[in-house]
């Protein structure tokens, strides 16, 4: 059954794009920028897994171009590496 509600996503400054398709990665990603700032949040966390790097280079692209992002970074340590993308808001 699809339905064309909003999901609800916790805006915790970390965002899992696993559950989303490889095309809503440009908007999701966008949109929770905008609501990590409206809630002050600076540095987030973005999980696009490794896999052959569609979705990571999607974000890239994108957070490379933003407006409010200061850096990106791969994670490193145990927190996902290649996996995610740690990212600095301007405040």
């Amino acid at each position: 059954m699809t339905t064309d509600e909003p999901i609800e996503y916790p805006i915790d400054g970390t965002l899992d794009l696993h559950q989303f398709a490889a095309s809503e990665t440009r908007d999701v990603v966008t949109e929770y920028i905008r609501a990590c700032l409206e809630q002050g949040i600076y540095q987030i966390r973005i999980v696009h897994g490794k896999g052959i790097g569609v979705q990571r280079e999607i974000v890239r692209s994108l957070l490379a171009k933003h407006p409010h992002v200061t850096a990106f970074r791969h994670e490193g340590g145990s927190g996902g590496g290649w996996g995610a993308t740690v990212v600095d808001l301007q405040k």
